[in-house]
């Protein structure tokens, strides 16, 4: 059991581990302590959003809904490995789960199975909503699997936990299926980085990141330039409209060379006729 992190505490923390953090709007004071207690704290559990896009999943675990206010964690793991801070304190996002479970992670133990929902987690754990739909087919960038070891990691060297700390979702509240990855193998990415000095470099993967590639791709929004040709229709672009536009823009250009080298042909054919 421990007393939870201050927030200085915390940030001083994550930033020593190499998360790469951002602080949102009054995250330091935004929690639901009037609820109920916050701490002792005693593990950190795992989420996965059920959204896509960074800002929209940012805002929603900061605001929370209609039936569950926010906040519903305390970071937001974002898939380019930002990790943004939305709640300091009690947040609503363990709900009830496994007394038996809780046992098991406070004397760090092997999980046993989560067959009950008697025992309030968000009074026990930090949790991390990981921008994720869920499906089974949204990928995991190395970026982001990486940022929320570091982020559980950093929790546990804090508190002089180990990685059986560490805990899913799903292993805490029955029905849970998130996160979709396997804890087992996040669990000994965290092991390595307690085993090394904070801020190690502990990833070998050669491979390009092609999953946060197609995270901005596809959903990152940029104000369009007054001079496209859709800017009175779409003044809000993907990164793919800039190419899309210049295809159009190379295409109209073809067509005007295209033209114009009929001219001069014509022209070079009457002036030969002419001579």
């Amino acid at each position: 059991m421990a007393t939870p992190l201050s927030a200085d505490r915390l940030l001083a923390a994550l930033r020593a581990e190499g998360c790469k953090v951002v602080e949102y709007k009054s995250w330091r004071t935004h929690n639901r302590n009037h609820k109920g207690a916050w701490g002792p704290v005693n593990g950190v559990l795992i989420h996965h959003t059920v959204t896509s896009g960074t800002d929209s999943s940012v805002r929603l675990c900061y605001d929370g809904h209609s039936s569950l206010p926010g906040p519903l964690c305390h970071t937001v793991g974002a898939k380019d490995g930002r990790l943004f801070m939305v709640g300091h304190g009690r947040a609503n996002h363990a709900g009830l789960g496994d007394d038996d479970v809780l046992s098991a992670v406070i004397d760090e133990r092997d999980l046993p199975a989560d067959n009950e929902a008697n025992t309030d987690g968000n009074r026990h754990f930090y949790g991390i909503e990981l921008v994720n739909l869920g499906n089974g087919r949204d990928p995991w960038p190395e970026a982001q699997v990486d940022a929320a070891a570091r982020w559980a990691a950093a929790l546990c060297r804090a508190h002089g936990w180990n990685a059986e700390s560490v805990i899913g979702h799903k292993e805490w509240q029955p029905g849970k299926v998130d996160p979709t990855f396997d804890m087992g193998d996040f669990r000994k990415r965290v092991t390595k980085l307690l085993a090394a000095p904070a801020g190690s470099t502990t990833n070998d993967s050669k491979e390009p990141d092609m999953a946060t590639f197609n995270e901005v791709w596809d959903t990152d929004a940029v104000p369009a330039p007054p001079s496209a040709s859709t800017y009175k229709t779409n003044r809000t672009w993907k990164a793919s409209s800039y190419l899309l536009e210049t295809y159009e823009r190379i295409a109209e250009l073809r067509q005007q060379v295209a033209v114009l080298s009929d001219q001069v042909a014509a022209l070079a054919a009457k002036l030969d006729k002419g001579a």
